[in-house]
């Protein structure tokens, strides 16, 4: 038998080498081995915006500031088709519902739809008299909502590019704009501490959501379209009824402001993440706080959930995105991203594949399949 002396002196040397190389973690919360992704996709020149998976989990799309947007083949990397055009930044892409096209917002004032599998460009949506932030499409694809600095939202007509409608009255740049899951109704974020809902068929308002002390900078609907969740820079996010703007809850416990808010699939809990290094899920009926994520060391810039809703992910400019058990609250594995700012990252719609996109204008696809709960 070993003596508890000579068992000291063997374990002494492997705690002081798990210290050295990851400080922080004990015996008992050892990680395996850091993930590494299964496709790196480059060639944009400059940093990402966003990113996201197409609907069928084949292609993914990336904005950047060096004005394209690009699809990308999710199986080999390969460039399937580059959307130029744009004069400066591109601030957000995405693809239709039906996978076929996508829309751009850039900081030119102008968004765009684009054939997904030419990259030739469609319709121009060109009126905002400032620059974009945000683009979003309604769920049947026939319209689409942009958010710009003029302190507009702004519906169109995907086909035609014409305007259906205007939402004014907002004070302040609108930062953010989704339609609602029947794509009846359109929630606006702004800087001007006020989040609104609007008709989306006729640009009246529906409800001002007021209360925040500071800008609103993301606003989103749950799943069954009851209720809209708000970020806010006061470091708080709100939980609203969608109809009437009563505020329901209020998330308070960040300690800087609210980046970012997001419903799980099933509406039960929402990810907030924040400028104070954690992301948070809060029971989304009542407002509590389940969990805290900590362990970043810089802003988390994002977050999402997985399809199952079993799963988070968080994004920060620490270079890392880490996944976490949404039951549990625990870190399942930290991705790190070669010494780059991650801005965003997203399941795919299998919840098999992970992807960022960093600042040094690269997008990674990581396999996550072992990482979802038993």
């Amino acid at each position: 038998m070993i003596s508890s002396r000579r068992r000291l002196a063997l374990v002494t040397p492997l705690l002081a080498l798990i210290a050295f190389i990851a400080p922080g973690l004990s015996a008992g919360t050892m990680a395996p081995d850091a993930p590494q992704p299964i496709l790196v996709l480059k060639g944009h020149t400059r940093d990402l915006a966003n990113a996201a998976f197409s609907p069928d989990g084949k292609r993914v799309v990336t904005a950047s500031s060096d004005g394209t947007a690009r699809v990308w083949d999710a199986a080999t990397g390969a460039v399937l088709a580059t959307l130029s055009g744009h004069e400066e930044a591109v601030r957000s892409a995405a693809f239709s519902p039906d996978g076929t096209r996508v829309v751009t917002a850039s900081r030119d004032g102008s968004a765009r739809i684009w054939d997904a599998a030419t990259g030739v460009e469609q319709v121009k949506l060109a009126g905002h008299a400032g620059m974009l932030e945000y683009a979003a499409w309604s769920p049947d694809g026939t319209r689409v909502v942009t958010a710009s600095r003029d302190k507009r939202g702004t519906v169109w007509d995907a086909a035609t590019g014409k305007v259906i409608a205007e939402l004014e009255g907002h004070k302040s740049p609108v930062m953010r704009a989704a339609f609602s899951p029947d794509g009846s109704r359109i929630v606006t974020a702004s800087t001007d501490k006020t989040a609104r809902v609007w008709d989306a068929a006729t640009g009246a308002p529906v409800a001002t959501l007021e209360g925040h002390q500071r800008m609103v900078l993301g606003a989103t609907f749950s799943p069954d379209g009851t209720r809209v969740a708000t970020a806010g820079s006061d470091e708080t996010a709100a939980i609203w009824d969608a109809k009437t703007g009563t505020r329901l809850a209020t998330l308070t416990g960040h300690e800087r402001g609210v980046l970012h808010i997001v419903f799980s699939p099933d509406g039960s809990t929402i990810l907030t993440t924040s400028s104070d290094r954690t992301g948070r899920i809060w029971d989304a009926k009542t407002g509590a706080l389940l969990h805290t994520l900590p362990g970043h060391g810089r802003p988390v810039m994002s977050g999402a959930f997985s399809p199952d809703g079993k799963l988070a992910v968080t994004a920060s400019h620490d270079k890392n995105a880490r996944i976490w058990n949404v039951a549990t609250g625990a870190l399942l594995a930290t991705l790190p991203t070669d010494g780059s700012e991650v801005q965003t990252a997203v399941f795919s719609p299998d919840g098999t594949r992970l992807l960022t996109a960093t600042f040094d204008g690269v997008a990674r696809i990581w396999d996550v399949s072992a990482y979802k709960p038993r």
